[in-house]
């Protein structure tokens, strides 16, 4: 009978700590296939219990709920911990868009998309709630689409003092690139980060060339 009802109290706890709110005493008696006075008078002797060991999480009765709660004293335990910021975990995709704005900036969603041949918003979106990522005012063209930079925190999270440490775009990292685009897209025919660096950097060559010619003109 014992170990019965340590098996039930355990069952409670697991009801209440995946369910994270309130749980009727009535469905907590219907999961455990018993009346409703056994299982009030179970979480009595549970509560009683955790009271006895001062355990960091207590149950608490709300009407006729029952909740699993972290017990006042440990509070400020908890906030110190949670307190704490979220040190983002980038995927390779989000390294992938995030050394597109680093490289190009500031930079446009849909040349973002270009470079890497797919929608690219999702990431985008992300890599601005990690701070990682900031609006830098609007191109000025039809729709004035939003231009978007690289913001101090990135500048932190990856030991920089400016974007002009931003390490050279070597043969190795631009293939790295290429291969990332094929293997998230499935087919050839997309411009890796390098292959669209280069074809800037000759528009940029064709309009200087434009430009002497005019004043020769």
């Amino acid at each position: 009978m014992t170990d019965e009802r340590e098996q039930q109290k355990e069952a409670v706890l697991a009801v209440l700590f995946a369910m994270g709110k309130p749980v009727e005493c009535a469905k907590l008696a219907y999961a455990l296939m018993i009346s409703e006075e056994e299982t009030e008078a179970l979480l009595q002797e549970m509560q009683e219990e955790q009271d006895r060991r001062e355990s960091g999480l207590r149950i608490i009765r709300l009407e006729d709920s029952y909740q699993l709660c972290t017990r006042e004293k440990y509070y400020d335990t908890l906030i110190r911990v949670a307190s704490q910021p979220a040190k983002p975990v980038l995927t390779d995709v989000m390294l992938e868009v995030l050394s597109v704005i680093a490289y190009r900036q500031p930079v446009t969603r849909s040349e973002i998309d270009r470079i890497r041949g797919v929608n690219s918003d999702y990431t985008v979106n992300r890599l601005v709630d990690y701070r990682l990522v900031e609006e830098a005012g609007r191109l000025d063209a039809p729709g004035r689409p939003i231009l978007f930079r690289t913001t101090e925190e990135f500048l932190r999270e990856f030991g920089l003092s400016s974007a002009m440490e931003l390490p050279e775009l070597t043969d190795e990292l631009m293939e790295e690139a290429r291969l990332t685009v094929l293997k998230e897209t499935g087919y050839e025919g997309q411009l890796s980060i390098g292959d669209y660096l280069d074809e800037s950097g000759k528009e940029e060559e064709k309009t200087e060339k434009e430009e002497k010619e005019e004043k020769e003109d």
